[in-house]
């Protein structure tokens, strides 16, 4: 294949109809980088003989070993078409341009999906042929949804049909049937739920303007007869009632949604053998043949469609009239690739059949070499005749080209329900909106781009440092000579010194031609480890021109076109350069337009890890915010230390590169001066340490045992101790400050499941209620009360673990929705429904960090705590009530929601958060004059915290303490050999299986299953050691289950003493995990330090 210069690639940048932006997405290990291979392969960059093997795009060492990809990378392709503009027209050489992004399939990298969707306009999903439709596919097709991508389904891998599962065409047929309905099902949850959600929107608006026109009749006495509700907006005779609201609900076509084989969406290939193809391929080549025009034949190749073998007519189910006719697909299509494999690697000795190959290249009228013909190797001649039939190459970009759309149309289809979900999207500028819907390249047009990750590139890679041609000078090559003879003569002087033959051998073998000089070892190798990173943004342009020296605005995270200069401010930067990406190269550019995908440098230090850049800083948009990012949320916490203390600086350094290179990575430093990262999982985190020593911090690191995060809870047991104080009750704690001048009253008890359930999935609901709530204060402007302030910080501590919850937290809900479901979410428990009676109404705050599945409700007279779920015109009202009532009690009625904050952030057992408890606040006595009170605040602010946040923990620990333990969801495709060995290796680590599933027609089954994280660490590597690699788990993190065991509990009763002893033989697994997290957190752990002392001392004399 010819290769293609870049210059080329850069000319028909500018064309923006010849481009098309595709990401390839699939489940891990079903082809996506061997069919990125033979895409590759046509430009001339790697060899057709190596497509499918080397791997072209998965760049890293430890991606090429484990046979997997890692990182999303980006290639630029160049690919020209013959197109006739009429059915009479002489065809005519078009060129387009292929910005393709490979992404991984794999679960801990799932956020580079999110990346590279994001960027593109199609999406080619890959579906295994065999294995089907995985918890990935499902995932990738989510997302391809969701950013409005227009998808391409890939079968691949149908060479297993034959050559594994030994299927005949018919067979085939069938099971590809099915498996084209489950992809189809997938899709039509997708469109269901989106149906669903607009059908309850549309009702939501015709009762808005139902009640509206109500209200304005009655306003002006307007007398008549009452009409329903679809005649009172399409009939509003006042006019008052206006709007684009349809009286009846329109129903979407979803015809579009769906992979037909009839409509070209659907791609059967083998990326490994070279070949592909679409109804459309062999419509052409029995068109003459069958004299059936190619449009129709396209519609019925696929289908309950028959051929008549006498009249040459296409016949439906209906007119076989008995007879036992193949399917057209099955007799025209499938026993043609079936005959091939069995003339190149079938028959008795996988030798083919000679004969029925030679009569196959003469039908296909295909001429296949002499060397190939010769070849001992049956896999080159099946490659040989398929590429020479069935190219993968040209299947897969005809398809592409044909199928999914240029930027422009995709832009005009995707762009106005961005802008729209867009923070502050009524202030965008018209002219932004319009230059982003139409993707205008011109250099007057305001220039938008989307950053969706940095990327780190070592500076020997840029293209500035590389050499120009890759031929050596008569002088450089004579230089490079001199210096290798002198490096031969120094190791010929080492050897005369030391005799030893290997050292010989050693020492001349490290003089390799095409090194670099190593007469200044140490000198270079310093430099060589010193070498920078620099970090280039992964950019899709979307709107005008970016030329190298520009000056542009990098929006941050929180900006809204609303509030365009408010803290903190928009950078502008200089871009200093831009690239063409060409997977594990780069080349320069001057400028790019509209449409393209670029990499940018210059942006180092201003976005950390996503971000929207914009030529003007009025009413730009920011994109970054308009998405939840479908990433594994990063859940396995490790802390690092150098091993030489000096190294201390580069590791920070390296830690801080990390974060921006890897999207889902996240650093932090505890309170306790740990350095702590924050990953997705076991293979991520091997990952970002290997990166991390050998080239952000350059430095050995040494990492601790991985954190892994749990929760406490209390339950009502059948056995439980006594309540402390039985005059009180169980949970009810009267906590007296150390002065005797401030009592608190409160009750601790469990919150039912379903509130619990509901507040952990709305985690993002009411962050956005609080954010709401403390929006309208501030426009209020309430003004003196400083001290109404100073709860505000405890819940920070760890942000960046709220925001790895919130990635999966739950749709926007308004405040009369979340209190309307909280309610029912209260009114399931029938137990205890006079204790929960108005508690909704009573919520003062929720925690920790505001925002926890834990609340405080308040039952004082006054409710001197406040209303967290109140509306804002009864917040004016609760202002005014608290004014009428005594100062300070009020005062510290916020200091009791600040230890409340406190108290749930770091519960009793071992200090991790609380869930699922209630705190209710019954009585707040002040035995101290004002005057006193005024001068002693800081004093007893102090102690009303201390006070009542023991006071939680002893209502707490009044009741069956619980430990929650974070569970993975683990997927695993197994054969039946090896099952026993997948279910011992899950049982031993404490899993439970939910499910088993049978994948017909084959013998594997799918197993789903829930597996603590605390035992994850090695679950990967010793199922494929105990199945052979013939299993490998997917881990998904689910959230927290409790342990149904008390850490605490003892033999106490007689049966129980009599069966297990005083020293419970069973083993306490909560108490094991709570003595963990408290000796990793420094803290005090009750453990007996010899047993038995008399045995062990020797009694012979």
């Amino acid at each position: 294949m010819p290769v293609v210069p870049p210059e080329k690639l850069v000319k028909l940048q500018q064309q923006g109809d010849g481009i098309r932006n595709i990401c390839i997405l699939a489940h891990v290990d079903h082809g996506k980088t061997s069919l990125t291979d033979a895409l590759i392969a046509t430009n001339g960059i790697i060899s057709p003989k190596l497509a499918g093997k080397i791997r072209y795009l998965d760049s890293r060492p430890d991606e090429q070993l484990r046979g997997i990809t890692m990182e999303s990378s980006a290639i630029s392709l160049y690919f020209s078409l013959l197109r006739r503009s009429a059915p009479n027209a002489q065809p005519q050489q078009k060129e387009y341009l292929i910005n393709l992004i490979d992404s991984p399939g794999h679960i801990d990298f799932s956020s580079e999906v999110s990346t590279a969707s994001r960027l593109c306009d199609g999406a080619v999903v890959l579906v295994d042929a065999v294995e089907g439709v995985c918890s990935q596919t499902v995932t990738v097709l989510r997302q391809a949804w969701a950013e409005k991508l227009k998808p391409l389904l890939v079968i691949n891998k149908m060479d297993r049909l034959i050559t594994e599962l030994k299927m005949s065409p018919g067979e085939a047929y069938t099971y590809l049937s099915k498996l084209l309905e489950q992809v189809n099902a997938v899709m039509g949850s997708f469109a269901l739920g989106e149906r669903m959600e607009d059908d309850l929107r549309w009702r939501e608006r015709i009762d808005e303007k139902v009640s509206a026109a109500a209200a304005a009749k009655d306003q002006h006495n307007v007398e008549g007869v009452p009409k329903g509700r679809k005649e009172s907006i399409a009939q509003d005779e006042e006019g008052i009632v206006t709007s684009s609201t349809p009286a009846e609900y329109e129903e979407k076509e979803d015809d579009d949604i769906y992979f037909e084989p009839e409509r070209n969406n659907v791609i059967f290939s083998s990326a490994i053998d070279g070949w592909a193809f679409t109804p459309r391929q062999f419509a052409a080549m029995y068109e003459k043949k069958l004299g059936i025009k190619r449009q129709i034949l396209e519609k019925v190749l696929w289908g309950d469609f028959y051929l008549d073998p006498k009249t040459k007519r296409v016949l439906g189910p209906k007119h076989l009239k008995g007879r036992s006719l193949k399917p057209m697909f099955v007799q025209l299509v499938l026993e043609q690739v079936w005959a091939v494999y069995e003339a190149t690697i079938g028959g008795p000795n996988n030798r083919g059949d000679q004969a029925l190959l030679e009569k196959i290249a003469k039908g296909l009228n295909i001429t296949i070499p002499a060397h190939v013909m010769r070849s001992r190797d049956p896999k080159a001649l099946l490659t040989a005749v398929f590429g020479a039939w069935l190219p993968l190459s040209t299947a897969m970009l005809v398809s592409v080209i044909e199928g999914l759309p240029s930027p422009q149309a995709a832009q005009e289809a995707r762009m106005p329900s961005l802008l729209e979900a867009s923070p502050g999207a009524g202030h965008i500028d018209d002219a932004v909106k319009d230059a982003m819907t139409h993707s205008k390249p011109t250099l007057g047009e305001p220039f938008v781009a989307f950053v969706s990750k940095m990327v780190s590139i070592p500076e020997s890679d840029l293209p500035a440092n590389k050499r120009k041609g890759g031929m050596l000078s008569a002088e450089e090559a004579r230089e490079l000579g001199r210096k290798k003879r002198a490096e031969i003569a120094r190791a010929q002087a080492q050897a005369s010194t030391d005799p030893d033959v290997g050292s010989v051998t050693e020492a001349l073998s490290s003089a390799a031609i095409g090194e670099d000089d190593l007469a200044d070892g140490a000198d270079d190798g310093a430099e060589q480890q010193d070498e920078p990173e620099h970090l280039i943004g992964f950019a899709r342009v979307f709107s005008g021109t970016l030329t190298v020296g520009d000056e542009v605005y990098v929006l941050p995270p929180k900006y809204t076109p609303a509030k365009a200069h408010a803290h903190p401010q928009p950078k502008r930067v200089t871009i200093t350069a831009l690239y063409l990406l060409m997977g594990r190269s780069l080349e320069s550019l001057a400028s790019v337009p509209a449409g393209n995908v670029v990499g940018i440098a210059g942006l180092e230090g201003a976005i950390l890890k996503s971000g929207t850049i914009c030529s003007q800083l009025e009413g730009a948009p920011n994109l970054s915010s308009t998405t939840a990012i479908s990433t594994n949320a990063p859940i396995v916490r490790v802390a690092l230390e150098p091993a030489s203390p000096g190294d201390l600086d580069r590791m920070i350094r390296g830690l801080k590169l990390l974060e921006q290179a890897d999207p889902a990575v996240m650093y932090e430093q505890l309170e306790s001066g740990e350095h702590v990262i924050l990953t997705a999982g076991e293979l991520h985190l091997e990952r970002c340490l290997k990166d991390l020593k050998e080239r952000y911090a350059k430095c050995d690191i040494q990492a601790g045992e991985a954190i892994v995060p749990y929760r406490e809870g209390i339950v009502r047991a059948e056995e439980m101790n006594p309540p402390k104080d039985s005059a009180l009750g169980r949970g009810r704690v009267e906590g007296v400050t150390n002065s005797k001048q401030v009592t608190i009253r409160l009750r601790v008890r469990p919150l039912p499941p379903p509130v619990t359930e509901f507040l952990v999935k709305r985690v993002g609901a009411v962050k956005r209620l609080y954010s709401e709530r403390k929006a309208q204060e501030e426009e209020r402007s309430v003004t003196g009360n400083d001290d109404d302030r100073e709860g505000d910080d405890p819940e920070d501590v760890s942000e960046q673990e709220m925001e790895a919850e919130e990635a999966t937290a739950g749709e926007y809900l308004s405040m009369a929705d979340f209190k309307k479901q909280l309610t029912a979410a209260f009114d399931e428990d029938k137990s205890d429904k006079e204790v929960w009676q108005d508690a909704v109404d009573r919520i003062a705050a929720f925690g920790p960090r505001r925002v926890g599945p834990n609340v405080l409700i308040d039952l004082t007279t006054n409710n001197i705590c406040g209303k967290f779920l109140r509306e804002e015109h009864e917040a004016a009202t609760e202002k005014e009530a608290h004014g009428a009532s005594a100062k300070h009690t009020f005062t510290f009625a916020d200091k009791v929601a600040y230890a409340f904050q406190l108290a749930t952030y770091q519960g009793p057992l071992c200090s991790e958060p609380l869930q699922g408890v209630a705190v209710f606040v019954e009585e707040v006595c002040i035995n101290v004059p004002d005057e006193e009170a005024s001068q002693s605040m800081g004093r007893l602010t102090g102690e009303v915290i201390r006070t009542t946040r023991e006071s939680i923990r002893q209502g707490f620990l009044d009741w069956s303490p619980r430990l929650l333990l974070a569970m993975y969801s683990c997927e695993i495709q197994a054969s039946a050999e090896v099952l026993g060995r997948v279910y011992s290796v899950i049982t031993r680590r404490r899993g439970r299986i939910v499910s088993e599933n049978l994948l017909e027609p084959s013998t594997n089954f799918t197993i789903l299953a829930l597996l603590p994280v605390a035992e994850s660490f090695g679950f990967s590597d010793e199922i494929r050691q105990r199945t052979s690699g013939f299993a490998a788990p997917q881990l998904v993190f689910e959230g927290f289950e409790m342990l149904d065991e008390d850490p605490f509990w003892v033999p106490t009763t007689e049966e129980e003493l009599e069966d297990l002893g005083e020293k419970a033989d069973k083993e306490n697994v909560a108490k094991r995990y709570v003595d963990a997290v408290r000796q990793r957190k420094g803290m005090l752990v009750k453990k007996k330090v010899v047993e038995s002392a008399e045995k062990q001392k020797t009694l012979k004399r």
